[in-house]
C-alpha cells in the first residue's frame, strides 16, 4: 500500500506538522513492504543498496527503504513523526538520502521529529541514517522510541553535526530510548548548544564538532558480548546489559565521525562488518 498526503499546517503558516508510517512483513521467504505513507516533508520510498551496508550487505531479499526531506528544515515550530515496524521475521534496511539540517523558523519556536520503531519476532533492523546538523539558531528536539523482541537483530546509527562550516551549533537535544522485550535495554540523551537546558556542552564534547554512536543488538551475544574496547582516543566499544554494543565517537568533523564509528563496526567482525 502506498499512499502520499499533503502536510498539514500547524497553527502558523510557516510551520508544519508532517506523518509517515512504514511497515514490512515476510512473504514467500523475501521480505516485502506491507505499507508507506508519507506527508510532503517525510518522503519515503522504496530503493536499492547505497554504499555498504553492514549485516545484510547487499541482499536482495531485504526490504530497502530511502527516506527524503521534501522541503527544507525541520525548521522551528514543526512536528515530524515517523512510525516503523519491522514484521516477524522480515528484514529492512532504512536509509536516507541526504543529511538533515534543522533550521530556525521565521516565527521561532522548537521543532521536534518523533521516531517511534517496533521490531517483531525474528526480524532485522539497519537503520542507516545520514547526519543531523543543527545550524545556528535551531531549538531541535529528536525523540527515538524502540521495542525490539529478544530474538530480533538491530543495527542503527546516529550522528549529530555541532552547526554547518564556521558556525556555531543551535540548540539540540535528542534521547534513544531502546526496549528488548520489556526491559530497559538503552536510555541516552544529549544536548548541545548555547540555550539548551542542561546541555552536555563542553564537559563531554570539548571543541568536538561531532558526536555519535552506533547501537547494534545480536541474541546470540546473550552469554558473551563482545567486551569493552576503547579503540581510539576519542572512540570506544561499551557492552550493554544485554545482547548488545554501544559503540561512541566524538571528532572534529563529520568526515572523522564516520570512519571513528565505521572502525567500530569492522571491528565486530561478521556478519556485522560493512
Amino acid at each position: 500500500m502506498y499512499v502520499s498526503s499533503p502536510p498539514e499546517p500547524v497553527g502558523l503558516a510557516n510551520r508544519m506538522t508532517a506523518r509517515a508510517a512504514l511497515a514490512t512483513e515476510l512473504s514467500g521467504g523475501a521480505s516485502r513492504i506491507r505499507a508507506l505513507r508519507s506527508d510532503g516533508p517525510l518522503v519515503l520510498r522504496p530503493s536499492h543498496p547505497k554504499g555498504a551496508e553492514p549485516l545484510t550487505h547487499r541482499r536482495p531479499d531485504v526490504a530497502r527503504v530511502s527516506l527524503a526531506a521534501g522541503t527544507a528544515g525541520p525548521l522551528g515550530g514543526d512536528d515530524y513523526a515517523l512510525s516503523i515496524h519491522v514484521g516477524g521475521g522480515s528484514t529492512l534496511v532504512l536509509q536516507e538520502v541526504s543529511a538533515m539540517l534543522v533550521l530556525p523558523g521565521a516565527t521561532g519556536g522548537r521543532s521536534r521529529t518523533a521516531v517511534d520503531i517496533r521490531v517483531e519476532s525474528g526480524a532485522t533492523f539497519v537503520w542507516w541514517p545520514e547526519p543531523i546538523i543543527a545550524a545556528h539558531r535551531c531549538d531541535h528536539e529528536h525523540d527515538i522510541r524502540i521495542e525490539i523482541a529478544p530474538d530480533a537483530r538491530m543495527i542503527l546509527r546516529e550522528e549529530a553535526i555541532l552547526g554547518r562550516h564556521g558556525e556555531m551549533p543551535g540548540d539540540f537535544a535528542s534521547r534513544l530510548r531502546i526496549t528488548r522485550g520489556g526491559l530497559p535495554l538503552y536510555d541516552q540523551r544529549l544536548r548541545f548548544g548555547p540555550g539548551a537546558e542542561g546541555a552536555d556542552g563542553p564537559a563531554i564534547l570539548g571543541d568536538a564538532g561531532a558526536v555519535g554512536s552506533v547501537i547494534v543488538v545480536d541474541p546470540v551475544w546473550v552469554d558473551d558480548a563482545p567486551p569493552a574496547l576503547p579503540f581510539h582516543r576519542d572512540a570506544a566499544r561499551t557492552p550493554l546489559a544485554g545482547p548488545a554494543v554501544a559503540i561512541a565517537a566524538i571528532a572534529a568533523d563529520s568526515l572523522a565521525l564516520r570512519r571513528l564509528l565505521s572502525r567500530g563496526v569492522q571491528d565486530l567482525g561478521a556478519p556485522w562488518a560493512a
